[in-house]
């Protein structure tokens, strides 16, 4: 049986990523990413597999994200019986992240079967439950960058830095195919080069064949400068006015690089000290993640956090637990910072805070993340005249400030650069992107002579 790599999930799209290995001895699943979609699609997509989960010999787990790791206690649930392979660092943040993932489906489909009891329709059930997500990690086992493991008799994996977040990783899988080895890389999501906190992604030698993410496929990103920069410009004006600042933000990964950036600032002394709020308990529990690992940080973190000069720590930030505390920030009136979740502004404590600043010209929203459409974020970013918040329209009057350059994917030209880093290869294929931006990576590489593939959903190649 020749060594088969079929492509699940995340192709001509940017979530559910899920990729399957295939030899005639062994089965390995790269990723279990959750599909977001409609709730009808939602529902069918993450509980529908081309593939049996008791079969499976291990589980690849690059990073912590939702739309990499969200569908593991479903294929768990479909019998998932494997370990589950990542660095540490993933491993506790994926057990929060599946805990709150868990925790939002049943309060979601509690309030759909209220409604549904009334209209005599079906109830429904989550896909699963805040102590399943984590129960889940249970089954995962660590593994260090650069330590080569061995998952199957003839398959083996070694994890490199990959930039992206905190224990994210660049997986590459040897292959024993014969006599032969197929070399293979895995760099579903990957980070850019000089962000604060986190090392260089890893460019591994060697290898065959590269499954490369394509995001920002067209796209090249400002300097991480110029996005500090723009924060203290937008921080400085907003203040001036006497106003609030309020960004939604996503409770992995940005909010501790805008309290970075935030600490930075105050200690150059270009932002005033002001009351900044972190309200999010699961951004608080990813915080405290974050501290625990210092191994993964770069130097220059690693040294100050061991002299006590935290970017999460400082006298004018405070973490929001309590809905009470929460609440009691809509009645101060003060000019403050407050960063809260969700990051599309769909959901959670985020809501509260637009709801009741949304309408004063003297605030500020600061979108520092992807806006997808149809999407309350999305709304905001294309100062829409006026919002619907818990079902009540609200007048958009308040400053609308966007920063770019925030993202922690690579862009095009990092994208390019990382591959050719890993020539030669035999073939590349371009997954985690929608189509316009999978394609222009395609046409640039392409021109460069380099096999490339963009997959369709459960498209199956073999590897030579």
């Amino acid at each position: 049986m020749p060594v088969k790599l079929q492509f699940l999930g995340g192709v001509r799209t940017v979530t559910g990523s899920t990729h399957l290995l295939s030899t005639d001895k062994t089965q390995i699943l790269l990723d279990g990413g959750l599909f977001q979609g409609r709730r009808d699609e939602f529902y069918q997509v993450n509980t529908t597999f081309n593939y049996n989960p008791h079969k499976l010999n291990a589980m690849v787990l690059s990073h912590a994200h939702i739309d990499h790791s969200g569908n593991i206690p479903s294929i768990i649930k479909k019998g998932l019986r494997c370990k589950v392979y990542s660095t540490s660092a993933t491993k506790d943040l994926s057990r929060l992240m599946l805990e709150d993932s868990g925790k939002i489906q049943e309060e979601d489909i509690r309030y759909l079967n209220k409604v549904n009891r009334g209209l005599g329709f079906p109830l429904r059930k989550p896909l699963y439950t805040r102590r399943e997500g984590s129960r889940a990690a249970s089954i995962f086992r660590s593994i260090s960058y650069g330590q080569r493991f061995c998952l199957a008799r003839d398959v083996s994996v070694t994890l490199y830095e990959a930039g992206h977040i905190l224990g994210a990783a660049v997986a590459v899988l040897d292959v024993k195919d014969g006599p032969r080895n197929i070399r293979l890389g895995y760099a579903v999501d990957l980070g850019r080069k000089n962000l604060p906190l986190l090392n260089d992604p890893v460019s591994p030698a060697g290898l065959d064949y590269l499954i490369l993410e394509s995001t920002y496929g067209n796209r090249v990103h400002s300097p991480i400068e110029e996005a500090k920069l723009k924060l203290r410009d937008v921080i400085t004006r907003t203040l001036e006015r006497g106003g609030k600042i309020i960004i939604p933000s996503f409770a992995l990964e940005r909010t501790q690089e805008m309290l970075y950036f935030l600490n930075l600032l105050l200690k150059e002394k270009t932002i005033p000290v002001i009351p900044i709020y972190v309200d999010s308990p699961l951004a608080t529990d990813i915080t405290e993640v974050f501290k625990f690992h210092l191994d993964y940080f770069n130097e220059q973190t690693r040294l100050a956090m061991n002299k006590g000069d935290s970017p999460f720590e400082f006298l004018n930030l405070r973490y929001v637990r309590s809905q009470e505390e929460s609440k009691f920030l809509n009645n101060d009136r003060r000019p403050m910072i407050i960063i809260a979740g969700s990051g599309m502004c769909e959901s959670g404590r985020i809501l509260h805070h637009l709801k009741n600043n949304i309408e004063d010209s003297r605030n500020t929203i600061l979108v520092i993340g992807y806006m997808a459409k149809d999407t309350l974020g999305k709304r905001i970013v294309e100062k829409a005249r006026f919002v619907r918040i818990f079902g009540i329209e609200y007048e958009l009057n308040a400053e609308v400030a966007v920063i770019n350059a925030f993202s922690a994917h690579a862009d095009k030209n990092e994208l390019y650069d990382y591959v050719l880093a890993c020539l030669p290869l035999k073939r590349i294929f371009l997954v985690h992107g929608d189509m316009e931006q999978s394609q222009a990576l395609c046409d640039v590489l392409s021109e460069k002579g380099l096999n490339v593939s963009i997959p369709q959903k459960d498209e199956e190649f073999v590897l030579d």
